[in-house]
């Protein structure tokens, strides 16, 4: 997502007038409020069926539904959330709303001058969250891998009587025969020698 872009946006604001002016600053700088919401009740499925590419919510602070509603979708469909607040936040309701997905939290509303520097700052935060959070999954599911082909390469020199790095090649050479990766070839081993009546051959797996 590039911040020069024109941005479609969901915005939740039960103030007719204020929502009136905010629509317009956005307007203003090039971006499209693509749909109004008066709270943030049910906000992943209005995210799955209009898919903005920003939320923006303006309210006098995040109250307990709306922090909720946040944390869901920053769960299953993460999107920039930018939540203008009326009234200063204190530290803990600033830090549940950044738990809860906000990528900028502004207060004293919504300034036309200041809209294209927020949009911005926001999606810069969401992107670096984003890819910090795709580099911690990806490191534990490497960690999880190699627990699963250590447990197999275990199983392997137990079951075949050969030392580690025989027990890795016997793995490694049934994945390859199999076009498969090594650790989903490790949970296959693990399953097939689970089972106390198979006989077959580890590089025989199917």
């Amino acid at each position: 997502m590039q911040s020069s872009e024109s941005l479609r946006i969901l915005l939740i604001d039960n103030n007719p007038e204020r929502a009136s002016q905010v629509c317009a600053a956005l307007t203003h700088s090039g971006h499209e409020v693509i749909r109004q919401r008066p709270n943030a009740t049910g906000l992943t499925a209005a995210v799955a069926h209009d898919q903005p590419d920003m939320v923006i919510i303006d309210m006098e602070s995040p109250d307990r539904d709306t922090l909720e509603n946040m944390s869901t979708l920053n769960d299953h469909a993460p999107r920039p959330i930018v939540f203008f607040a009326d009234q200063p936040g204190d530290r803990a309701t600033i830090q549940a709303a950044v738990r809860a997905g906000v990528s900028a939290y502004v207060v004293d509303g919504v300034r036309p001058d200041s809209v294209r520097s927020i949009i911005d700052s926001a999606i810069a935060q969401f992107e670096s969250f984003q890819a910090l959070r795709t580099e911690l999954a990806q490191t534990r599911n490497a960690l999880e891998d190699r627990k699963i082909i250590e447990r197999a390469k275990g199983l392997i020199m137990k079951r075949e009587g050969c030392d580690e790095d025989t027990a890795f090649q016997i793995l490694r050479s049934t994945a390859m025969d199999h076009s498969e990766r090594l650790s989903d070839m490790a949970r296959r081993i693990i399953a097939l020698i689970g089972e106390p009546a198979d006989n077959v051959a580890i590089r025989q797996a199917s």
